[in-house]
């Protein structure tokens, strides 16, 4: 049980890290889907298309995705996934998507107290 224990550290963050791949694929697979989760202030803030703002966070969740998954910055990189993760859910207001964005920001902001673990590359 104690090896268990050791590698828990590491499964979570590899968890955490293929759901924030999928996520990111998902963006550019079926873009169609997420437009209407970009907010109506997001698109007059910035004066970008929501197709674009969502390759743009497709994109961002790629490379923080990849990165959280090889264990580089795990630290920086989980903190930015779980406030990214608690932004999502604010914006999404109180419902399903919320509780379960609330969830796995808890998770990410886990793997942020655990920092890099066993198996990270930094």
């Amino acid at each position: 049980m104690q090896t268990l224990k050791l590698y828990a550290p590491s499964v979570l963050r590899y968890t955490m890290a293929l759901v924030i791949l999928w996520f990111g694929i998902q963006q550019f697979i079926n873009t169609t889907n997420w437009l209407g989760y970009v907010p109506d202030s997001i698109v007059a803030l910035t004066h970008l298309s929501r197709q674009a703002i969502v390759y743009l966070n497709g994109s961002a969740e790629l490379i923080l995705g990849f990165l959280l998954l090889l264990g580089i910055g795990t630290r920086w990189v989980a903190l930015l996934l779980a406030l990214h993760l608690l932004d999502i859910m604010y914006t999404v207001g109180y419902g399903e998507i919320a509780v379960r964005d609330f969830g796995l920001a808890l998770a990410t902001f886990v793997v942020f107290m655990n920092g890099p673990d066993l198996l990270s590359l930094s």
